[in-house]
């Protein structure tokens, strides 16, 4: 019997390597993968899913993109370009 298994073993091959790790969600993946499900499944029920927020962007990072495409526009100008 110990032929037998010391052959499958052989021919199978040992599985004495580690465990696959599992790799980690963040709160928010899980809480926006979970938000998904639940709109697939009103779905399916035909129910009326809550709206999707909009992505908003903050008044800072508004304002800092603004300055850039006016930087970017007054070298466009400056080199005598009308288009970028």
């Amino acid at each position: 019997m110990e032929r037998l298994e010391a052959k499958l073993a052989a021919i199978g091959g040992e599985e004495s390597a580690a465990p696959a790790r599992r790799r980690r969600l963040s709160a928010a993946s899980r809480a926006r993968i979970a938000a998904a499900q639940r709109r697939r499944w009103a779905k399916a029920k035909g129910k009326a899913a809550e709206p999707k927020r909009k992505r908003r962007v903050s008044r800072a990072t508004r304002a800092r993109l603004a300055a850039a495409a006016r930087a970017r526009w007054a070298r466009a100008k400056a080199a005598g370009k009308a288009t970028l």
